[in-house]
């Protein structure tokens, strides 16, 4: 399954069927894939940390 990220709201979540609408947010919105592709953050299956980017609900921004 790969890993996709709500471009609203950061929401992260696996699936292999896309959504019409965001599962946290409710919003119709895109998704970008953020699976891993590579050993350096655990495979295919995992998130790459490199790929998420910080919305508003998801992980708090350092200051």
């Amino acid at each position: 399954m790969a890993q996709w990220q709500c471009s609203n709201c950061g929401y992260t979540f696996n699936t292999d069927d896309l959504p019409e609408k965001c599962l946290s947010c409710k919003e119709t919105c895109s998704f970008n894939d953020v699976t891993c592709y590579i050993p350096d953050c655990g495979g295919t299956g995992n998130i790459d940390p490199r790929l998420v980017t910080e919305r508003k609900g998801n992980i708090p921004k350092k200051e």
